[in-house]
Order: C-alpha cells, then structure tokens, then sequence
C-alpha cells in the first residue's frame, strides 16, 4: 500500500510518522512555540533528526473553541515555512482547510492537503481535484471547531465515521482523484465524547474496511488527559505514544504526533516483535 503524493509515493507497509508542526500562537498544547518562520524550520529540521518521515504544517489552530484566523493571517503564518520546508527532502503536507491556502501551498510544491473539513469548503475539493498528483487527508469533524465540543456527537459514533469517510472519499473519487492519493482520519477529539474516541480506536479495523489508508491523530489530546488525570497536553507524551501505538497495532499506517522521537523509538520496538513473529511463522522450527 502507497500514499501518491506531489512528489513521493509514500510507502505504507510499516506505520509512517507524521510530524506536527504549528506555527500559530494558540495551538492547545504548543501554541507560540514556533510561530515564527525560523522558529518553525529549525522544529522541522528538529522533527527530521528525530525520525519523522512526512512533515505536517498548520497556520490556524483548530483546538475547540477556536477563533478562525483570516486567510491573509494564516498566508503570512505558513507561506514562508512552507517554501523552505519543501527543500528538506521529504514530503511535506499543509494542515489548512482554506481553498486559497491550499492552492498557495501545491503552487510552493506541497505534497498533501491535510483537511479537517474533509474538502468541505467552497472550492476545495475542486482544487485538490484539478491537481495532478497530490494527496490528500480527509478527516471526519462533527459540527465546526468553535461548537464541536459544545454539543459533540451521541449514541455509537463509529457508524457517521464511516459512512461520512466514505462518502467523502466517494465524491472525490467521483471528480478524478486516484484511490492511492487518499487517506481517511477519523477526527479524534473533533466533536466526539471520550468514550466515543476510544471506542473508534477499538473498533478501527471497522474503519479500514473502506479500503483506503487511516491517519490517527491521538496526540496530547484531551481524551488522554481524561483518562490519565494529565490536565497539561504538554505534559501527555507517555499516554499519546501508547495511543499511537494502539492505533499502529489496530492497523493504522499514519500517526501525526508532537512526540516524533519517542514514537520513532516505540514504533522500532513494536517492529522488532512483529519482525520476529514473522520470522517464528514462516519457520515454525525455530
């Protein structure tokens, strides 16, 4: 299984990770950290000697609660990390559900658009569509980051989820856009309760049945904090590596994480014992 992208195809058969990268100054858990272009590169190279392997850049926090940042802002924010970014040789995806954002960025010669309205704005779906070659995240978001949490949604998640996925995933099938360039993200924390969030990481291979790749996003979230009592998401890098984990282990092929380094070494773990596991059933003798 591959991701096609502008630029690379993405090899899937081992969990890939996604570093984030947030130049904003409100972000929940690193907000103002690297709100600045130099900052921000200096993260990215960061982010690339700790292991990660696509970078993933974002201008608007999308944390609930969230005021929208006007597009000019948000330009000025991610434009100039963004052309940088594309020279450090790796693929490089734009958090941003603008259409105006995400023209600029595949015009800078971005890989990915990373949505997590899911092409649902005016215009973007069309944009991805005209492009060639690059890929694309569709997430799955209940209401809009401002209200998402007010009123989140109830009974068993899991069925809208899918059915909003793929749907998504359909439409933009439907207006040219190759299977191999998709990959679904379930949305956690964006409008479901803690129990809802769980219980989608429990039952992902429901998910995956869609047929394209999944993205976990489990980092520093608050469900983590629920369940741990770790009220600050900086201080979530224990629980959310064990959540990208489970979600790798559940079939996941993409986690985005704050966390490169410590995920890149709990995943090499996780390898070594599905290498040996392999090894013991292809040569039961041993």
């Amino acid at each position: 299984m591959n991701w096609q992208t502008s630029r690379f195809r993405i090899e899937l058969a081992q969990p890939r990770v996604m570093g984030i990268v947030n130049v904003t100054p409100d972000s929940f858990s690193d907000g103002g950290t690297h709100d600045s272009p130099a900052d921000a590169l200096a993260h990215c190279e960061l982010l690339l000697r700790e292991g990660c392997d696509i970078l993933d850049i974002g201008g608007e926090s999308t944390r609930p609660g969230s005021p929208a940042v006007p597009l000019d802002e948000e330009l000025a924010r991610v434009m100039p990390v963004l052309r940088e970014a594309v020279k450090l040789g790796v693929p490089v995806s734009v958090d941003t559900y603008k259409p105006q954002v995400m023209q600029a960025a595949l015009d800078a010669g971005v890989d990915i658009i990373n949505d997590v309205w899911a092409l649902r704005q005016p215009g973007a779906e069309q944009i991805v569509a005209a492009h060639p070659a690059c890929g694309v995240c569709l997430m799955h978001m209940h209401r809009d980051p401002q209200t998402m949490q007010v009123a989140p949604m109830s009974g068993d998640a899991l069925p809208p989820v899918r059915d909003f996925l793929a749907e998504r995933a359909g439409a933009l099938q439907n207006a040219g856009v190759a299977a191999p360039r998709i990959v679904l993200d379930p949305g956690i924390g964006f409008g479901k309760t803690v129990a809802q969030n769980f219980e989608l990481l429990a039952r992902q291979e429901e998910l995956l049945a869609l047929g394209y790749p999944l993205l976990a996003g489990w980092s520093r979230k608050g469900s983590l904090g629920a369940v741990t009592g770790i009220e600050s998401a900086a201080e979530r890098m224990v629980p959310s590596v064990a959540a990208a984990l489970l979600a790798a282990e559940r079939g996941a092929r993409i986690v985005r994480v704050h966390d490169v380094k410590e995920t890149v070494a709990a995943l090499a773990v996780w390898r070594a014992v599905h290498a040996t596991t392999t090894t013991q059933q292809q040569d039961p003798s041993r």
